[in-house]
């Protein structure tokens, strides 16, 4: 008999929603819990590249995304300067059983397929619930819940899948607090031009802007920007500001920063990471995707290391292991691709919030010569750290 019979997941992001379906795909009796009283995601988009998209289709979600989503199917990325004049091309991979090289998709509708799939499953979702208590458990007692209505229960396995500022995690491994990386990013929706169907980048001079298609009619535009610690902006006020940070932004963002008003679709958040190595276990409790490794957004591998963390765990659940030994079989695989893809990302920021115009012209320079190796050697070392 497998070692998981059941489980407890709290939070209903992506880590938490690709969690419970790989669950549940192998037998386990799952209960999500979420502390909203309804779903509601944050509208503007995300893109997942090829390895992210080989979870999904283990998952059995890759067709509902594809379907919502919009694929480059060549994976070209057009790098340009904040001018709009050219540096380079790159071309991302393509999956090992050829899943597109990039899909660019809203969240709500990211949300969608993956709720979907979990109401085919039979989970079981409570939403508008914490967790009031935890007890941890051991090899032999099964961790203990007591939630916000007082309802309570026990478990095999719970997992601590609620994002940067985790209540799991700071309630089983003490008051680790994510730590700020001097970035703000922007995000904004708008209608999609027909002839608008690749990845664009724009480097400009201490700041980055991308477009991305997310469906047949829409692309969402990201950028960012250097702020303080704890910089925050009313959101009324965000689409006036997000026109001015970019304001020197010309060539294809032109046209998508003028429309920004006051009905558009903005959204700021700051960029913070979470830098907490292993144990991610106690007991029986383990957190997975931001809770335990939130990553800045320069690699565009946030949502896609929280989905592989749902299907590592899935394939190990059926293990007849102890449970803390399947917990450090799960840290010894993903850790090492998780710090890989923090730090890669790390500098990839960093190179794209140089202030003078010298260095950002050596910077291009380089890309010019070295960008399409540097994804390649990305993709190779990945492929590398799973095995």
């Amino acid at each position: 008999m497998n070692a998981i019979q059941n489980a407890l997941i709290i939070g209903a992001g992506i880590a938490g929603c690709s969690a419970a379906i790989a669950l549940a795909q192998r037998g386990v009796e799952v209960t999500l819990v979420e502390k909203q009283s309804e779903w509601r995601f944050q509208s503007s988009g995300i893109f997942v590249y090829s390895n992210g998209l080989a979870a999904l289709h283990q998952l059995g979600v890759l067709d509902g995304i594809l379907q919502a989503g919009f694929a480059v199917d060549d994976g070209k990325n057009i790098y340009l300067d904040h001018w709009g004049e050219p540096i380079t091309d790159v071309y991302y991979p393509r999956g090992p059983q050829g899943e597109p090289p990039i899909v660019g998709i809203k969240r709500a509708e990211m949300h969608r397929v993956l709720a979907e799939q979990l109401q085919r499953l039979d989970v079981s979702i409570r939403l508008g619930l914490t967790v009031a208590s935890l007890q941890t458990g051991s090899a032999t007692a099964r961790a203990k819940a007591r939630f916000s209505d007082d309802s309570h229960g026990e478990y095999d396995l719970v997992l601590g899948a609620d994002g940067i500022r985790s209540q799991v995690r700071n309630m089983v491994f003490g008051n680790i607090q994510p730590r700020s990386t001097g970035f703000g990013v922007w995000r904004s929706v708008h209608r999609r031009p027909a002839d608008l169907d690749k990845k664009i980048m724009q480097m400009g001079i201490g700041k980055r802007l991308g477009i991305m298609p997310i469906s047949d009619d829409r692309l969402y535009i990201f950028g960012t920007v250097p702020e303080t610690p704890n910089s925050w902006y009313e959101p009324q006020h965000w689409p006036d500001l997000m026109r001015e940070k970019f304001r020197d932004f010309q060539g294809p963002a032109r046209q998508f920063l003028d429309e920004i008003g006051p009905d558009s679709e903005v959204l700021y958040t700051l960029v913070e990471e979470v830098a907490c190595p292993p144990p991610w276990h106690r007991g029986r409790v383990l957190i997975i995707g931001d809770a335990a490794h939130a990553s800045t957004p320069f690699m565009g591998q946030g949502g896609a290391m929280a989905i592989e963390d749902a299907v590592v765990l899935g394939k190990l659940v059926t293990s007849e292991e102890p449970i803390n030994t399947l917990m450090t079989r799960f840290e010894s695989q993903r850790y090492p691709v998780c710090k890989f893809v923090q730090d890669a990302s790390r500098r990839v920021g960093e190179a794209g919030a140089m202030e003078d115009p010298e260095s950002c012209e050596a910077r291009n320079a380089n890309m010019r010569q070295n960008a399409q190796q540097q994804v390649d050697d990305f993709y190779h070392t990945l492929e590398r750290l799973r095995v």
